[in-house]
C-alpha cells in the first residue's frame, strides 16, 4: 500500500489543479510524473569503480 502513496498524491494534485481550471499546470505535472517514472524504470544501472 505504501508504494501507491506517491501515485495517489500526484493524482490528487492533478485532479485539484484540473478542478481549479489550471489544466495546463495539471498537464505539466502529469507529463513530469510520467517522465520521472520512465526514467526510474529504464535508467542505466550505476556501476561501481572498475577493478583492474
Amino acid at each position: 500500500m505504501r508504494g501507491f502513496l506517491p501515485w495517489l498524491a500526484v493524482l490528487a494534485v492533478v485532479l485539484l489543479l484540473s478542478a481549479l481550471r489550471l489544466r495546463t499546470l495539471a498537464t505539466v505535472v502529469s507529463v513530469g510524473w510520467l517522465v520521472w517514472c520512465v526514467w526510474t524504470w529504464f535508467r542505466p544501472t550505476r556501476r561501481g569503480p572498475r577493478s583492474g
